[in-house]
């Protein structure tokens, strides 16, 4: 059974850290493209970030929402089976639900194209 199990999220203040991370079991990832999304009060999923697979030339390779650029790190460690989002200098507007997602094949960032999802995690950045 494919699982995507995230974790990290929390309530923060404008401006502190959080990393979340992405624990994939089930299959083997590394081949995949692993992305994070996030779903707002009121408002669609959107990207947030996302990292090549393991097996393309464009492993080391990553990707990021404009909203985020700057301040949030995606990584992962195959040999864990693990993917991380690093969150600095959070803002209000970062308050989501954050999904771990896992994309057979290259970098997109349309959600839809995306074929397996973790439950997400809750970030919740308030004074």
């Amino acid at each position: 059974q494919v699982q995507l199990v995230e974790s990290g999220g929390g309530l923060v203040q404008p401006g502190a850290s959080l990393r979340l991370s992405c624990a994939a079991s089930g299959r083997t990832f590394s081949s995949d493209t692993m992305g994070w999304f996030r779903q707002g009060p009121g408002k669609e999923r959107e990207f947030v970030a996302a990292i090549g697979a393991a097996w393309l030339r464009s492993s080391s390779t990553t990707y990021y929402a404009d909203a985020v650029k700057g301040r949030f790190t995606i990584s992962r460690d195959n040999a864990k089976n693990t993917v991380y989002l690093q969150m600095d200098k959070l803002k209000s507007e970062d308050t989501a639900t954050y999904y771990c997602a896992a994309k057979i094949g290259s970098y997109s960032s349309n959600s839809y194209s995306y074929d397996y999802w973790g439950q997400g995690t809750q970030v919740t950045v308030s004074s």
